[in-house]
């Protein structure tokens, strides 16, 4: 299945809560990629860096610059399902 995200947001202790287009609300916490991906180290490292996290171009995945990025199949597939208060 192919996923879109509509909305990303940048929580407290390295999680992102993502919204995808499917009605479905996700947190997703990115601390087990510090010890599996080098590079994702820098979101801990260059202080404002993982706060800027966006939705990239056409939704299918989330970017913090041109080296830094998730997939929505990714953020979906391992992201834990939330309630929010507009959900019935």
């Amino acid at each position: 299945m192919s996923y879109k995200i509509k909305a990303v947001t940048a929580l407290p202790n390295y999680h992102l809560r993502i919204q995808f287009s499917q009605g479905v609300t996700k947190d997703y916490d990115i601390n087990p990629l510090f010890n599996k991906w080098k590079a994702f180290k820098k979101l801990k490292t260059e202080k404002d860096l993982f706060k800027n996290v966006k939705v990239d171009v056409g939704g299918y995945g989330v970017i913090w610059n041109d080296r830094l990025d998730l997939s929505c199949d990714e953020l979906y597939e391992n992201g834990k399902t939330i309630k929010t208060p507009l959900e019935d």
